[in-house]
C-alpha cells in the first residue's frame, strides 16, 4: 500500500492510502490525483539527484550522457527544496492553516523534523560521504520559514519574489565579507560538520538564496489545484519563469559591456558562454559582480532561483495534471511515485551505497551507475510499500513526532 503525499518528503504528516477506484467521483479522483502528483515529483527529484551525483561529469563528457546529467544539476535539489514548502502546509494546514491546538502540535511537528533533519544531515556531513548533503540545509529552511505558514498565496509570492530579488545581492556581499575578514570557520561546528555560517552562506545550498524556493512551494500548496484553469496559469508561469531567468541571464551576458570577458578569466572550460545554464563554465567570482549575471546551478544568483523555480513549478504542475488526467500513466507512474512516497529512505539509501561501495569521486560515472542505484531504491520502494505504509525512516520520523501530540 503506497501512502499519498500528506506523508512524504522529508518532512509530512501521517499517511492514507491514495488509490481511487476507477468509478470514484471526478471530485475524488482529482483531490488524490493531487496528492500523488507531489510524490510523482518528488520521486523524479530522487532520481535527478542520483544522476546529478553519480552520472557523468558534464565537464568531461560532453557528449548527450553529459547534457542529460547536466539538465539535474542543480534542478533536482531546487524540486526537493520547492516541494519542502509544500510539505510544510501540508503538515500545518495546506488550503487553510490549522489554529488552536491543531496549530500549536503542527508547528512543534515541523520543529522537530528539523531538528532531526539538522542532525541527520551533520552525521552525515561527518561521515566523509562525497555528497553534499542537504539534509541539514532542509532542516535550517524549516525553521527560517515556519513563522510564515499562516499566509496565503499572494503575500508568499511577494515574499519570496522579494528574497528572489534581495537575497543573493546580499549573499555576495556577505561572502565578499567573509572572505575579506577570514571568518570563515565562525561558528563552524562541529568539525566537519555544517556549522551555521555554512548552512546560511557558504555551503552548497546557502539558506539565504534557497528559502525563496521553500516559501515558493509554500505558496503554491496554498492553490486549489483540483482547478485545471489554475493549473494552467500556473504552467504558464512556470514556463515563464524558466524563460526569463534563462534568457534572461543569456541577454544579460551578451548585452552588458564585458560581461563575457570577465567571467571567461575563471571559466573552466575555456568560454563562459554557456553560463546562462549550465555549471561546466565554472562558478561566479564572489569578488566580481559579473557573476551576478549567471544563471548556472548553484550560482546562487537571481536569475538562476527565478529558472529554477520555475522549474519546479513546471514539473509539479506537469505531474498533477499526468497522474490526475490519465489514469494509465498512473499505473506506470507507481513505481516512482513509490520512491517519492519515501524519499528521505531514498535520498539516504544512495548516500548509504556510495559509502559502502567505495566511491570517492563524484561526479564522473557511467549513467549505468545511477541507472542500477535507480533500480534497486526503485525494487526496495515498491516491495516496502505493499506492506507498509511509511518508509523506514519516514516512520521514523513519524514516531519521533508523536511528542508534539502532548503540545496543549
Amino acid at each position: 500500500m503506497i501512502q499519498n503525499a500528506d506523508d512524504t518528503g522529508l518532512a509530512s504528516p501521517p499517511a492514507t492510502p491514495h488509490r481511487a477506484p476507477a468509478d470514484a467521483p471526478d471530485g475524488q479522483r482529482s483531490s488524490l490525483g493531487r496528492l500523488v502528483g507531489v510524490d510523482l515529483a518528488r520521486g523524479l527529484a530522487v532520481f535527478g539527484m542520483y544522476v546529478a551525483h553519480l552520472g557523468p561529469d558534464p565537464f568531461e563528457d560532453k557528449g548527450v550522457s553529459g547534457f542529460l546529467a547536466e539538465l539535474t544539476h542543480g534542478r533536482a535539489s531546487a524540486v526537493f527544496a520547492f516541494l519542502a514548502g509544500f510539505s510544510i502546509m501540508l503538515i500545518t494546514g495546506r488550503r487553510s492553516p490549522k489554529t488552536g491546538r491543531a496549530g500549536r502540535q503542527a508547528v512543534a511537528k515541523v520543529v522537530i523534523r528539523a531538528l532531526i533533519l539538522l542532525v541527520l544531515g551533520t552525521l552525515l556531513t561527518m561521515s566523509g560521504t562525497p555528497v553534499a548533503v542537504i539534509l541539514a540545509y532542509y532542516g535550517l529552511y524549516f525553521l527560517l520559514v515556519l513563522p510564515l505558514y499562516r499566509l496565503g498565496t499572494r503575500p508568499l509570492v511577494i515574499i519570496a519574489a522579494v528574497g528572489t530579488l534581495v537575497l543573493p545581492q546580499v549573499l555576495f556581499f556577505v561572502q565578499r565579507t567573509l572572505y575579506a575578514h577570514d571568518a570563515l570557520d565562525l561558528w563552524n561546528w562541529p568539525e566537519d560538520g555544517e556549522g551555521i555560517i555554512l548552512l546560511l552562506f557558504m555551503g552548497n545550498y546557502p539558506a539565504l538564496t534557497w528559502i525563496p524556493f521553500v516559501i515558493a512551494g509554500m505558496a503554491v500548496a496554498r492553490l486549489d489545484l483540483v482547478d485545471a484553469a489554475v493549473r494552467i496559469r500556473w504552467a504558464i508561469a512556470g514556463i515563464g519563469l524558466v524563460l526569463l531567468g534563462y534568457g534572461g541571464s543569456w541577454l544579460a551576458l551578451h548585452m552588458v559591456p564585458g560581461a563575457l570577458t570577465t567571467l571567461n578569466k575563471v571559466s573552466l572550460s575555456g568560454s563562459a558562454e554557456s553560463a546562462w545554464w549550465s555549471d561546466t563554465w565554472g562558478h561566479p567570482d564572489i569578488f566580481n559582480p559579473a557573476g551576478l549575471l549567471v544563471a548556472s546551478p548553484h550560482s546562487e544568483t537571481t536569475l538562476s532561483i527565478v529558472a529554477n523555480t520555475g522549474v519546479a513549478i513546471t514539473v509539479l504542475v506537469g505531474c498533477l495534471a499526468a497522474v490526475d488526467a490519465f489514469p494509465r500513466f498512473h499505473r506506470l507512474a507507481l513505481p516512482v511515485i513509490a520512491v517519492g512516497s519515501m524519499s528521505l529512505t531514498a535520498y539516504v539509501f544512495h548516500i548509504a551505497g556510495i559509502g559502502i561501495l567505495g566511491i570517492k569521486t563524484l561526479p564522473g560515472h557511467p549513467l549505468y551507475v545511477p541507472l542500477g542505484f535507480i533500480v534497486a531504491v526503485t525494487v526496495f520502494a515498491m516491495l516496502w510499500s505493499r506492506f507498509f505504509r511509511r518508509g523506514p525512516l519516514e516512520w521514523i520520523l513519524g514516531r519521533a513526532t508523536k511528542i508534539a501530540e502532548r503540545v496543549r
